[in-house]
C-alpha cells in the first residue's frame, strides 16, 4: 500500500551506507549511481520540509580490531583498505542539520545512539533506502520493527548485490514490517502537509 502521507516533524529519512566504498562494488537491480540519485533527491526534499535526515556509514578501525568475530559458514569478503571506503558519497553531504551514525557491523541501532538521535526528536517513521537491501536496510529495518518504528521502504532508493537479493526482502520481508514504495510516492508524501 503506498504511503500517502508523511509528517515532516516525526519523519526521518535514515540512509544506509552510502559511501565511497561501498557504491564502488556492484549493485543490482538499480545500479550504485541510481541509488545515489534517488537518495539524494528524497534528502533535498527532507532537509527543505524540515524533516530529520540521518546518514548511517560503516568504519572499522583500520587494525580491523573492532571487526565482529564469530564462526560462520561464509566470511564477508575482506574490504579494500581504501583511506576514503568510509567517506559518505559527497551528493549527499552531510549537511549541518543531519546525524551522522557510523556503525561497525550491518545494523544500525546495535553499538550507536540511532535510537537515542531518533527518540529525542520524537520520531514514529522511519524512511529507508541505502546500499545494501539484505544486509545494512534489512538488519536496520528488523532492530527499528522492533524498536516500534513505523517503516517505509523506498524500493529505487536501495539495491543489494544481486536484483534476487534485492527482490526476496522487498516481496517476502519488507510488506511484513511496513510499507514499500517509491522515491515518487515518498517524495509526494513528504510534500504533503
Amino acid at each position: 500500500m503506498p504511503v500517502s502521507r508523511l509528517d515532516p516533524s516525526d519523519t526521518a529519512l535514515v540512509l544506509i551506507d552510502l559511501q565511497r566504498g561501498i557504491a564502488s562494488f556492484p549493485a543490482e537491480p538499480h545500479a550504485a549511481a541510481e541509488v545515489i540519485a534517488a537518495a539524494s533527491r528524497l534528502a533535498y526534499a527532507f532537509r527543505a520540509a524540515q524533516a530529520t535526515v540521518v546518514l548511517v556509514h560503516v568504519a572499522l578501525r583500520p587494525d580491523g580490531g573492532d571487526r565482529l568475530r564469530v564462526p560462520v559458514d561464509e566470511q564477508a569478503p575482506a574490504r579494500p583498505a581504501s583511506p576514503d571506503f568510509a567517506e559518505i558519497v559527497p551528493e549527499l553531504g552531510p549537511e549541518e542539520r543531519d546525524i551522522v551514525v557510523t556503525k561497525r557491523q550491518w545494523g544500525a541501532f546495535y553499538g550507536t545512539d540511532l535510537d537515542l538521535q531518533l527518540r529525542r526528536r520524537g520520531i514514529a517513521t522511519i524512511v529507508l533506502g541505502g546500499i545494501s537491501t539484505n544486509y545494512g536496510v534489512e538488519s536496520t529495518a528488523r532492530d527499528a520493527y522492533e524498536r516500534g518504528y513505523a517503516l517505509v521502504f523506498v524500493e529505487d532508493a536501495m539495491s543489494a548485490r544481486s536484483a534476487a537479493d534485492h527482490e526476496f526482502a522487498l516481496t517476502r520481508i519488507f510488506p511484513r514490517i511496513g510499507r514499500v514504495s517509491t522515491t515518487s510516492e515518498v517524495l509526494e508524501a513528504i510534500r504533503a502537509r
